[in-house]
């Protein structure tokens, strides 16, 4: 803003003393200051308040004037309310270094002229920068030479003092400031990721404020192709793969030009967002030709030349040919009206990229293809010593999930389910198939269990449990009702803690002592638990067919 602009606001009182050649300057901020040398707090352009209190005498105002020209400040504002008029001597140091000055009436605080400073030059900021903004959404629209979000991020820090980072749907951070330091932990990044998807399935409008710890964040969606979505089924669609932009402030109080500036910059990161996706695009058909070839009975000499031509794309340097596994996905929805193969393809894509990995290309060296209501991931790893056999490293369920658990729950809102499979590696391609056919039945042992959220992996196909998900619903509602509904309805009005007495006592095998020290209960108090829980149910727990039948019961409920 110019100093013009603040003679021409009646509300600031101010009455010019000198400098009236220079009202064409530029304010580029405030500072109210009685130090009698502020230099160290002072970078140039700003109007500075002072209410006299370094003034002593007459001889004091000539070194604090050009202390303040050599700073470079637009102008000098004194308050009247302590010396009355404003000092000749001030008058003349000003004049002498043509410097403009400003009396402020003893009516005006000057928490009043620094909030409309500071409100002016906040909002010509912002129009600069969303100009910046602009050009730079236009030089990324025809590809990567803007530099990425990275850059503009850099710019809300440096020009508006605001952190802001790019996050996943699963919290992974994408981008950050580089100025700012490190970005939030992984744990806020999985708050933040989870509040945003639980506001997006309500329908709310962003920004949503959000508190973690002390600090508040406002989260601003970014949406593929900039399309927000027009109804439940779109927000289905696309809740598990739109990106956020998290901002460390409350955008509650914000001016339009501000809220629109970062509407801009959400919308630049889409673009990025949809760059990144294009680039996908060789992996994914290098994943559905390897599948197709797979489920047709294909050859394997067919199958390894595919292969041979996917592994440098995947994984450029490689040189010998690298081990595979492959993770089956599954989205479904109450309702089954979305095709979930796209949702889950994009899903899997995020959940199998390198944590915490930021930049431009995030190394997902993976080819995600899908067929139907699955996703299907080919994974490759650094091929292993020959006395291994793989299953050690790579892809585990559990880990695929650990971090990802909170924010997907929140996404899929009660009506829908994550469920994936994962195979042990494999050496070649003759072992591709059963790779993939053991991927689909960890799959399902996961969609067996409870929970939105679920993963298995081929370890568990070694036991009974790859039995469970191939019983019909209605026969395990009946089974698992019949032996521990009468259970949960004692621990109900009793408070007896049957259940968890009962999985205790087949963890450890039947053994009451090791039991009894799990549990902390003596051993009598054991016994009459055991005992009630036989009563209810007309069961021997002596008997390895009833402890069976409970032990299938609780892996079931």
């Amino acid at each position: 803003m110019r100093l013009r602009a603040l003679l021409d606001t009646d509300a600031l009182g101010l009455r010019l003393l000198g400098g009236e050649d220079e009202l064409d300057r530029t304010v580029r901020g405030v500072m109210t200051t009685d130090l009698r040398d502020p230099s160290r707090y002072l970078s140039g352009g700003e109007l500075v308040l002072t209410g006299l209190a370094w003034r002593r005498d007459a001889a004091d105002s000539e070194p604090f004037v050009r202390i303040l020209v050599q700073a470079g400040v637009a102008a000098l504002a004194a308050g009247e309310a302590e010396l009355g008029d404003v000092p000749d001597d001030l008058v003349v140091a000003c004049a002498r270094h043509r410097l403009p000055l400003f009396a402020v009436h003893e009516s005006v605080a000057f928490a009043t002229i620094t909030e409309h400073v500071v409100r002016q030059v906040s909002g010509e900021r912002a129009g600069d920068l969303a100009a910046v903004v602009d050009r730079h959404r236009r030089m990324m629209t025809s590809g990567p030479a803007g530099g990425g979000p990275d850059v503009v991020l850099d710019l809300l820090g440096t020009d508006l003092d605001l952190r802001a980072w790019v996050l996943s749907p699963t919290g992974r951070l994408i981008a950050g400031p580089k100025v700012a330091g490190p970005g939030p932990a992984a744990d806020v990044c999985a708050k933040l990721a989870a509040e945003q998807l639980a506001a997006a399935r309500t329908g709310r409008r962003g920004p949503h404020r959000v508190i973690v710890g002390q600090t508040t964040y406002s989260l601003f969606p970014v949406r593929s192709g900039g399309r927000a979505p027009q109804s439940s089924r779109d927000v289905r669609e696309t809740v598990l793969s739109d990106w956020l932009l998290a901002v460390e402030a409350d955008a509650g109080d914000w001016a339009e030009e501000r809220l629109d500036l970062l509407q801009g910059v959400t919308q630049l990161i889409a673009v990025e967002r949809d760059r990144r996706d294009a680039a996908r695009t060789v992996r994914r058909r290098l994943a559905q030709e390897v599948l197709d070839l797979v489920q047709t009975g294909a050859a394997p000499a067919e199958i390894a030349a595919r292969l041979r031509v996917a592994a440098p794309v995947l994984l450029p340097g490689l040189g010998a040919a690298p081990h595979w596994q492959v993770v089956v996905a599954r989205v479904e929805w109450d309702g089954g009206e979305i095709d979930g193969g796209p949702v889950a393809q994009s899903l899997l894509e995020e959940i199998l990229v390198e944590p915490h990995t930021t930049g431009p290309e995030p190394s997902d060296r993976i080819a995600v293809a899908h067929t139907g209501d699955e996703a299907i991931a080919l994974v490759p790893l650094p091929a292993v010593s020959t006395e291994h056999d793989g299953s050690e490293s790579g892809v585990l369920a559990d880990a695929l999930l650990a971090s990802v658990r909170e924010p997907l729950s929140a996404g899929l809102d009660g009506d829908g389910r994550v469920t994936l499979g994962v195979s042990a590696a494999v050496h070649s391609a003759e072992g591709l198939r059963g790779a993939l056919e053991e991927a689909r039945h960890a799959r399902r042992v996961a969609a067996a269990r409870p929970g939105r959220v679920c993963a298995a992996g081929h370890q568990e196909l070694a036991s009974h449990v790859l039995l469970l998900p191939f019983v019909p619903d209605d026969v395990r509602r009946a089974f698992t009702a019949r032996l521990l509904d009468p259970l949960r309805d004692y621990d109900r009005r009793h408070r007896a803690e049957l259940i968890p007495t009962l999985e205790a006592f087949l963890d450890c095998d039947g053994s009451w002592t090791r039991c009894a020290s799990r549990l902390h209960l003596h051993v009598n108090t054991l016994r009459y638990r055991v005992g009630r829980i036989e009563q209810l149910t007309s069961r021997d727990l002596s008997r390895l067919e009833d402890k069976l039948d409970f032990f299938l019961a609780l892996r079931m409920s």
